[in-house]
Parts: structure tokens; C-alpha cells; sequence
């Protein structure tokens, strides 16, 4: 009888060990991230409407976007240096709640300025995301792992501004404006229920097997030291590395601040497309910065394999040539037929996955644990000082001007940031006696 009773507890702890669970919790974080985006992409794809509706120019949705960002800019590193002290588990779900609720109330938003406190507040929480990304690959993969983990993870900041357009125009058709934000804040609160039920470290959860645990830890890094806000943030400014990562993810988000926020608005204004035309074509920029996500982590394989390059400079030559790609949002100023532009962007988006992504996978190879989320926010607040500051200056001259000139200067950009990645990061053969 007792036996009987051992074998089955033995079969109960069999079933609650999952076979390469790394992977799934990087799928529920993915799923976070695409949640975010829905939220964040929806007041791009409902621009052309608000506009209309609560008299809002131009200038002043400009106005809103560059509230939203001012936000994300300042926020990450908080947000970053909070999940490094408290835990990523809890940093993270306090921000998705918060993000959430101030989602649902933009639906009462009746001008301009409310909109924009609304998003500030949105943005605010919506940074935990960048730094979120980098602690959930530390803590969950290996060294090796992480430039593909890094990939599969910026699948979920793009997949998010793809499935939006759709997400949107139906949540719209059925309920109004003012329900399709309801809708999605209310998406983002259930992806929080899944997140605490089911995120735990990996030291701490019930269903990571030993084997794994050892896998993941092979590294033999040393333990997570918390420090104090200010000193971490000293610490890191005076790395010499930060710099070949963030001056790069300074000039590369202007593109996906275009991408994110103001496609919809150009489709409108310069290609002539209504709501439902702009739901059909806005998502596939976004389906390519999901391939490109993908991408990135295995052309670090390829660049290793026939070049024989080491993991570092596989890393940097992927994004050098996610630069180039960028050269696509050039050639939208010369073109006439608007599925032509399409490609082109989708192109971009592609490109800027792949330095997106490999921007992460560096920012994870190059600090400790202790520092990964809050040297990810200080990235992520690089990049979107350019992005507010980008759209600010879209919001004053694309009237005037038009959008031509802005996406020959995108598709510039990334290569001069490749210029400081080669400077600051890529290592240097060592030469022979």
C-alpha cells in the first residue's frame, strides 16, 4: 500500500515539471508586451477620428504623443531600477495595472490636455517594459541563449503594434472610440491575472526542473546587487559601454515613433486612406518588425558560423545590418504608389527590429544581473528622448512640409548609430607577436 502511495507522489511531481519552461515564461512575457502595445497603438490607429471629434490639431496631437513619451523617456530608468530592487514579478505587475486602468480612462477624455495627462500617465507605466525585457532574459537564459531569446522577446513589442490596427478598427465598429480604449485596458487587466498567477524566478518556481535550473545558471554569474537609484545610475554613466548602446538606440527609435505613432496619420493625410484602408495595410510594418525580431538572434548564428565572429561582434553585425535596411524609409519620399511605401516602411521595420533587439541581447551580455533592467531603462530613455523630441518636430513641420524629409532623415539615422556600436562595442582581433 505505501508503495503504491510513493509512486503516486512521484507521478504528482513529475506532472509539475515542464520541459524547457524558460521558453514559456518568455512567451507570457511576450504576451505582456503585446498587450502593452495594443494599449500604447491605440490612440495612433483612432488619431484621424479624435482629431475630428474633440478638435485636436495637428500640433496638438503632437502634443499628446510627445506626453506619452516624455513619460516613457523619464520612467524607465525608475521603472528599471524598481524591478531590479523589488523583483520583476512585482515591478512589473504594479505598472501593468496602473497602465491598464489608465488605458480604460481615456475613454472620458474630452480634449486635447486630458488626453495628454492621460497618456502621461500611460507612459509612465508602460516604460517597466523595456527594462522587464532585459531582467526576464537574464534571469531566464544563459549567455548563449540570450541574443535568440532577446529576438523571440522583441517579437512581443511588435507583434502588439501589429495586431492593434484590427484589434482596433473592430473594437471601434462596435462600441465607439471611447470603447475601443475600454477594450483594450481591459485586455491588459486580464494579462495581469495570468502574470501573477504564473511568473515566478526561476529559483522559485514549482515547475523548473533541476536539469533546467543548472542550464540556466551555468554561467556561474555573480548574485544581483541592489543599489541605491542614484549610485546605480552613476555606476553605469561611467561605463564606456553604455554609451556604444545607447547613442545607438538614440538614433534608431525615431523610426519606431513614426512606426507607432504616426503612420496611421500619414496613410491619412498624404496616401489618402480612411480608417478601414489604414486597418488593412498599418499592421504590416509591424508583421515584418516581428520577422525581424525573430531574425536577429539567428543571424548572430550565421554571423558566427561563416565569419567566425565572436559572440559580441555576431551581435554587433546583425545590427549593423539592421542600419542598412533602414535606408528603405529613404526611398518613401521618391515614391508615388502608396503599397509601394508600404513595403518600404514594412522594410524599416524590419531593419529596426533587428537593432532593436540586438541592442537588448548587448545591454544583457555587457552588465551584471544587478544592473540589467536599470541600464535597460537608461537605454530605453536614450532612445526616447530622440522619440519625443522626433515628434515634437513632426507635429510643427509635417504640415508645412510634409512627412518626405522626416523619412530621409530616418533612414540615415541608424547608420550613424552603427558608427558608435563599432567604436564602443565591437572587439578588436588581438594582434599577433
Amino acid at each position: 500500500m505505501s508503495t503504491e502511495i510513493n509512486q503516486d507522489v512521484t507521478a504528482v511531481k513529475a506532472t509539475r515539471t515542464i520541459r524547457n519552461l524558460r521558453w514559456w515564461v518568455l512567451v507570457l512575457f511576450l504576451t505582456g508586451v503585446t498587450v502593452n502595445y495594443i494599449t500604447r497603438n491605440s490612440l495612433g490607429i483612432l488619431a484621424p477620428e479624435l482629431k475630428t471629434s474633440l478638435g485636436i490639431t495637428t500640433e496638438q496631437y503632437s502634443w499628446i504623443v510627445g506626453a506619452f513619451q516624455l513619460a516613457y523617456t523619464v520612467f524607465q530608468p525608475i521603472c528599471g531600477w524598481l524591478i531590479d530592487v523589488i523583483g520583476l514579478k512585482l515591478g512589473f505587475l504594479v505598472c501593468a495595472i496602473i497602465w491598464s486602468i489608465v488605458c480604460m480612462m481615456h475613454a472620458g477624455a474630452g480634449s486635447w490636455l486630458q488626453l495628454a495627462i492621460l497618456r502621461f500617465m500611460m507612459g509612465g507605466a508602460e516604460a517597466a517594459a523595456t527594462p522587464a525585457n532585459a531582467k526576464t532574459i537574464g534571469e531566464w537564459f544563459p549567455k548563449k541563449e540570450r541574443p535568440v531569446a532577446a529576438g523571440w522577446a522583441g517579437v512581443g513589442f511588435s507583434i502588439g503594434a501589429m495586431l492593434a490596427p484590427p484589434i482596433i478598427y473592430f473594437a471601434h465598429a462596435s462600441f465607439g472610440w471611447q470603447g475601443a480604449f475600454m477594450f483594450t485596458g481591459i485586455l491588459a487587466m486580464l494579462w495581469v491575472i495570468l502574470w501573477w498567477l504564473f511568473y515566478q524566478n526561476p529559483e522559485q518556481h514549482p515547475n523548473l526542473s533541476k536539469e533546467e535550473l543548472a542550464f540556466i545558471k551555468q554561467d556561474n554569474e555573480a548574485p544581483a546587487v541592489k543599489l541605491p537609484f542614484l549610485t546605480a545610475l552613476k555606476t553605469v554613466s561611467k561605463n564606456k559601454r553604455f554609451y556604444g548602446i545607447a547613442i545607438p538606440a538614440f538614433m534608431a527609435e525615431p523610426a519606431w515613433a513614426v512606426l507607432s505613432f504616426w503612420v496611421p496619420l500619414y496613410l491619412a493625410n498624404e496616401r489618402g486612406m480612411d480608417l478601414k484602408q489604414i486597418a488593412m495595410f498599418a499592421w504590416l510594418p509591424f508583421l515584418a518588425a516581428d520577422l525581424g525580431s525573430v531574425a536577429s538572434g539567428y543571424l548572430t548564428k550565421l554571423y558566427a558560423r561563416w565569419f567566425g565572429c565572436s559572440r559580441t561582434n555576431s551581435v554587433v553585425a546583425s545590427s549593423v545590418t539592421g542600419a542598412f535596411m533602414m535606408l528603405s524609409l529613404a526611398l518613401v519620399a521618391i515614391t508615388k504608389d502608396p503599397y509601394i511605401a508600404i513595403v518600404l516602411i514594412s522594410i524599416g521595420g524590419f531593419g529596426h527590429q533587428i537593432i532593436s533587439c540586438m541592442l537588448s541581447a548587448l545591454v544583457v551580455d555587457s552588465f551584471d544581473k544587478g544592473q540589467m533592467a536599470t541600464v535597460n531603462g537608461m537605454r530605453g530613455s536614450a532612445a526616447w528622448i530622440a522619440s519625443f523630441l522626433f515628434s515634437l518636430l513632426i507635429g510643427v513641420t509635417a504640415d508645412k512640409i510634409g512627412f518626405n524629409p522626416l523619412f530621409i532623415a530616418m533612414g540615415f539615422f541608424d547608420l550613424i548609430g552603427a558608427i558608435f556600436l563599432v567604436s564602443f562595442i565591437a572587439e578588436r582581433r588581438t594582434k599577433r607577436a
